[in-house]
């Protein structure tokens, strides 16, 4: 083995003074650098405890360090702040932390910490106690760490605040369970304290009652007002419910306009909750003002007893509300306790509702016409639509059934309209075809008629279809009339001027004052079937027929007869002057096809069934005498006379009420009832007829008083001269005649004024909308004039001719004042760039030059083809840049 030495020359005393400073240096330099590390360091350390200072501030939360061995605890800074305490670094007891446990929480807490398995985290909620007495919700996490032997060590916990949101989120549960609107449990609450209380009322024995108050005018001012004034008229109904009945039980809103009473009862529990309903009942009543309306409410209760009617909350509530529905169908405030009954009808009722719902997106609805018919000329001169429902499971539906329960869910609001647009649509179909134009009538519901825009809702279908308003009728009925008469009488009005006919239904059913027809603008007067007689029918019927018809006849009314059956029926009413028929004589209710059809083949009624224009004279004899009978008629055959007799004043009562008589040539001395007094009588009834007394008897005093009061036109003694009777009697004829065509002629002028005046209504309504439009437009042009001058960019307007016809402000500017391009062509008056983009008038965007200013121009028609009313054209201040051309 070999050894390589080297002896080394100690360095000169130079050299290693060198090498020393060169090692200070570099221990400097690392001095240096190992203290800008720990500077740096403490700054990130001090940088991330101000980071977990403020996340801690920020999300309400803290933290704890636990040594298990002593108990010390060291508390973050947050955790300080969220007792309320001093930040501190000192350790406390762990004591410090269970001093702040509410006693009512230390079970839950000790509980939890000690069910906690090692090295597994936990989490629980509990409240605190804060320095300042106050109480905070927090949310406790915590974990165990383990030595290395398994031993536990240390208990890091977090407590975050969580205060804000438990109460969100029993606000939100609060909200869950109340209704927004009133301010009471809502359905799903009032399903829980019902469970609660049957409960307790099992145990305890007293059976409960549930009353479910109905408010009936809920559905039409949803309908009519809006939210707004349904949500006022609840928390009116709501304020009234809490006063009258004050700690009578748990109210509660369950939807639809309905109210519920959960109450406990006595032993005689039906009739405490009959007097507490028929309470509430006269509480709710009275006017609310909702929407800037005046709105009378009233209220129906159906009522439920637990346990005799229901066995659960749900079905508790279902039959109560059963019970109610059927309180309400009864009418208002009505009183209904739950019957298994009712609870099928109620399941009836919701399942034809839940089909009427869907009946129009399902095509199930049509309309039937039933053709009405002039007594004068046979033909067809309107129609009146039937709604039906073929329902797709169950069949065709009764009308009778579903109308009701239209009206009553508010439903007949949309099906009116769509029945209003199916008959318009019908109308413009047949004319189209060159059929001949017929009036279509329906029937108006109160639920409609009360709609504050039902002529504006009618009027739109109308200009929607284009279908003349002379060529649509409106119905309502007799019971319509019996409240709010001025509002109706107002509403028909405004149809009536529109061109609309308005027919008064069912008349002589109801209960309506008569005076209402002055006030009402009704046009035909249709009588009910059960005053549809035929000639075997007792004399007294057959006058009430005939007096209701003269009676409208005086008004100015056309009389229309309903269920027209046989001949019988139509040959009394042609003789009692009824205007128009309608009935299954002539033609059941049928499809609008089968209408085509018979205006195709132009039906009409028999000619011999009509009403002619020129009759035979008609003269009525009474005599208790057949002789003078006999010869009287012997005498007057001559002259064509239609003569019917009578051997007394009554029989001659029933005579006219069978016949239309002219003259009336009667005895004056008969058994029961004289002459006079039978002519009076018949003055009454016939006022049109001429009458006249034939007598060998002069009893002069009541003759003349008879005469002077209009009773008697002529006195005629017995025995009389043949030609000079004959002559008075043609007289008589004439006289009759001749006041007849002055009755027809003023009926004319009177029907001719009145279309006047309904033309000089209309022609004054459009000239109202034209100026109204007029200033609409005028209002609009303005405005589109102060928004254009108001533009910070200038604007350039041509008229179709090309003419600059507009500059605004801005624009104005542009051109110097004694060569400004108003009036002027634009193709002179403009640049050549400007120009080009006029020309073009494309919309696209161009850049252009004018003086030492860019713009960005833009030019685009006004209007639609073929309807333009020149360009626009914009420019927009824009930088140097590019140009295109």
């Amino acid at each position: 083995m070999a050894y390589l030495a080297f002896r080394c020359k100690p360095a000169p005393v130079t050299t290693r003074a060198r090498i020393a400073s060169w090692i200070a240096a570099r221990l400097r330099r690392g001095e240096a650098r190992l203290a800008k590390a720990l500077a740096q360091s403490r700054h990130e350390q001090q940088h991330q405890a101000a980071l977990l200072a403020q996340v801690e501030e920020i999300a309400l939360i803290g933290s704890t360090e636990t040594l298990l061995a002593t108990g010390e605890t060291t508390l973050s800074a947050g955790l300080c702040r969220l007792f309320g305490e001093a930040p501190s670094a000192d350790p406390v007891p762990a004591q410090w932390l269970w001093d702040r446990v509410p006693d009512e929480e230390r079970q839950l807490v000790k509980f939890v910490r000690e069910s906690v398995q090692t090295d597994e985290p936990f989490e629980f909620q509990h409240r605190i106690v804060r320095r300042d007495g106050g109480i905070r919700t927090v949310l406790h996490r915590g974990r165990i760490e383990l030595g290395p032997d398994g031993t536990p060590l240390r208990l890091h916990a977090t407590l975050q605040d969580i205060t804000s949101r438990c109460e969100a989120e029993r606000a939100l549960d609060d909200l869950a369970h109340a209704d927004r609107t009133t301010g009471l449990p809502n359905r799903h609450a009032l399903l829980n304290r019902l469970g609660e209380a049957t409960f307790a009322a099992q145990r305890d024995g007293r059976p409960l009652g549930l009353l479910v108050i109905g408010v009936d005018q809920f559905g039409l001012t949803h309908e009519s007002l809006g939210h707004a004034a349904s949500d006022q008229l609840l928390r009116g109904v709501t304020q009234r419910l809490l006063h009258v009945a004050p700690g009578a039980g748990t109210f509660a809103y369950i939807g639809g306009g309905e109210f519920a009473l959960l109450m406990e009862l006595a032993d005689a529990g039906e009739a405490a909750a009959q007097g507490m309903a028929r309470t509430l009942i006269d509480g709710v009543a009275g006017p609310i003002q909702a929407g800037g309306t005046e709105i009378f409410v009233t209220a129906a209760i159906g009522v439920a007893l637990w346990p005799a009617d229901a066995g659960g909350p749900d079905e508790l509530v279902d039959n109560a509300c059963a019970s109610a529905r059927q309180a309400r169908q009864l009418g208002t405030h009505r009183v209904c306790f739950y019957t298994p009954e009712a609870n099928a009808r109620a399941a009836l009722r919701l399942a034809n509702e839940a089909g009427l719902r869907h009946a129009i997106d399902r095509d199930e609805l049509y309309l039937c016409y039933q053709p009405q018919v002039d007594l004068a000329t046979g033909r067809m001169i309107g129609l009146e639509a039937l709604l039906r429902w073929q329902d797709g499971t169950r069949g065709n539906i009764s009308p009778a059934e579903f109308i009701p329960l239209a009206e009553s869910t508010g439903l007949i609001i949309p099906i009116g309209e769509w029945v209003l647009r199916t008959a318009c649509r019908d109308i413009v179909r047949w004319q189209a075809e060159g059929l001949q134009p017929l009036r279509i009538t329906m029937n108006l519901s109160m639920m409609q008629l009360q709609l504050p825009d039902i002529v504006e809702r009618i009027q739109a279908v109308l200009e929607e279809t284009g279908v003349d308003p002379q060529r649509l009728g409106i119905e309502v009925t007799e019971s319509m009339l019996i409240e709010q008469v001025d509002h109706v009488a107002k509403t028909l009005s405004r149809l009536k001027a529109l061109g609309i006919e308005i027919s008064l239904d069912d008349f002589g059913t109801g209960y309506s004052n008569l005076g209402y027809l002055n006030k009402l603008p009704i046009d035909v007067l249709k009588i009910d079937r059960s005053f549809v007689h035929d000639v075997t029918a007792p004399t007294q019927d057959v006058s009430i027929t005939r007096a209701l018809i003269n009676m409208a006849h005086g008004l100015g009314m056309k009389v229309m007869a309903e269920g027209v059956e046989n001949e019988g029926q139509l040959a009394l009413l042609v003789a009692s002057h009824c205007n128009q028929i309608q009935g299954y004589f002539f033609s059941r209710p049928v499809r609008a096809d089968a209408i085509a059809q018979m205006l195709r083949e132009d039906k009409r009624l028999p000619e011999h069934l009509l009403v002619r224009q020129s009759r035979q004279r008609t003269l009525l004899v009474v005599d208790d005498e057949d002789n003078i009978i006999a010869s009287l008629r012997r005498l007057l055959r001559r002259d064509g006379y239609h003569i019917i007799t009578a051997n007394s004043g009554a029989q001659g009562l029933q005579r006219l009420a069978e016949h239309e008589v002219d003259v009336i040539l009667s005895d004056q001395r008969m058994p029961g009832m004289t002459g006079v007094e039978f002519l009076r009588r018949a003055k009454e009834l016939y006022p049109h007829t001429v009458r006249m007394t034939l007598s060998g008897y002069t009893e002069l005093q009541s003759i003349t008083d008879a005469i002077n009061e209009g009773a008697v036109y002529k006195f005629l003694t017995k025995p009389w001269d043949d030609e000079r009777l004959r002559e008075h009697v043609n007289e008589a004829f004439r006289h009759k005649e001749m006041a007849d065509e002055n009755r027809q002629l003023g009926a004319r002028l009177q029907s001719a004024n009145d279309e006047l005046a309904t033309v000089n209504q209309r022609l004054q309504r459009l000239m109202e909308r034209q100026r109204e439009q007029i200033r609409r437009d005028e209002q609009r042009l303005l405005s589109a004039h102060e928004l254009l001058e108001g533009i910070p960019t200038p604007v350039i307007g041509f008229d179709v001719e090309g003419v600059v016809a507009y500059l605004n402000a801005d624009a104005h500017e542009l051109f110097p004042l004694s060569d400004s391009p108003l009036g002027r062509n634009a193709a002179e008056a403009l640049s050549p760039e400007l120009a080009h983009v006029w020309r073009s008038g494309d919309g696209v965007h161009v850049r252009v030059q004018l003086g030492e200013r860019h713009y960005q121009a833009v030019c685009r028609p006004i209007g639609d083809h073929p309807h333009r009313r020149g360009k626009l054209m914009v420019l927009t201040p824009h930088g140097p840049g590019p140009w295109v051309h």
